[in-house]
């Protein structure tokens, strides 16, 4: 196995930071880091603990879930950090369209706690399918000329759709950049620095109180999400201080393989689970 480090191979810590730097780059200029950091840690959650020890009605996709949470504050503080070093730093705007996404969040990540594997797992596998489908056809532009609410309407409008938001990102995280960019993109058509400021902002307080939901339920493990942390850490400074896109077709080929296989497997997992209980 060569050199270890608390139970893993050196290879699988050089893979999953490397993992979660292009993960923390995506998340924080665009969106859909999770959709790789996912199915990475369900696969090697069996190299780090014992699966058949966890408790009944939960697996490696509940544990991944909320290890992936470690990961996005880390990524989400270091991305806040890089923003703030190039002057976009004015996030009193941020605060109060966060406290809407943190009350939806906790809901979001109760509800995953308590939902067992094999309906966790179908949910899973169709909202990592849609979130592949928005993230290769992007609609907030579309959508941005089709809607332009304004006064009060605006402000209900924003609270109601984050704290909707906040409600997915709490149970699942994955593919929820878009949904806060294609918001504030929708209804508040700012700069799109800004948004990702503000996105970053968002994601990193209702992901405190996601994680420690998660903590409180033993769905974390804390040696694959400080490992992962390192790597998302990196790319989201990376990706603020660029704080632009690069070339996105390969992504895009490796978020498809990547989310096929993934959906793949958590079905014929559901599969199996119905024909042998």
């Amino acid at each position: 196995m060569g050199i270890e480090i608390f139970n893993l191979d050196l290879l699988y810590i050089i893979l999953l930071m490397t993992v979660g730097m292009f993960a923390g780059f995506l998340n924080t200029v665009a969106f859909g880091g999770s959709l790789l950091t996912l199915p990475t840690l369900v696969y090697m959650l069996p190299f780090a603990i014992d699966i058949t020890s966890l408790p009944q009605g939960t697996d490696e996709t509940n544990i991944a879930n909320g290890t992936n949470r470690v990961a996005i504050i880390f990524q989400n503080f270091s991305a806040i950090l890089g923003f703030r070093s190039k002057g976009v730093s004015d996030f009193r705007h941020a605060i109060a369209l966060t406290i809407p996404a943190v009350v939806g969040a906790s809901i979001g990540a109760y509800t995953a706690t308590i939902t067992p594997y094999t309906v966790f797992k179908p949910i899973l596998a169709i909202v990592m399918v849609t979130m592949l489908l928005l993230t290769l056809f992007n609609p907030t532009e579309w959508l941005q000329g089709k809607l332009n609410p304004s006064g009060a309407q605006h402000k209900i409008i924003t609270y109601a759709a984050l704290f909707i938001v906040g409600i997915y990102g709490g149970f699942i995280q994955a593919g929820v950049g878009l949904l806060v960019i294609a918001t504030l993109r929708i209804i508040d058509g700012g700069d799109f620095v800004i948004t990702n400021a503000h996105k970053v902002f968002i994601i990193f307080f209702y992901t405190i109180i996601a994680l420690g939901i998660f903590i409180s339920k033993g769905h974390v493990n804390w040696v694959l999400g400080l490992t992962l942390a390192v790597g998302n850490a990196t790319g989201a400074w990376i990706g603020s201080n660029l704080a632009v896109k690069m070339g996105d077709k390969w992504i895009k080929v490796v978020l498809i393989v990547a989310v096929i296989a993934y959906v793949i497997k958590l079905l014929w997992d559901t599969v199996q689970g119905v024909l042998i209980p």
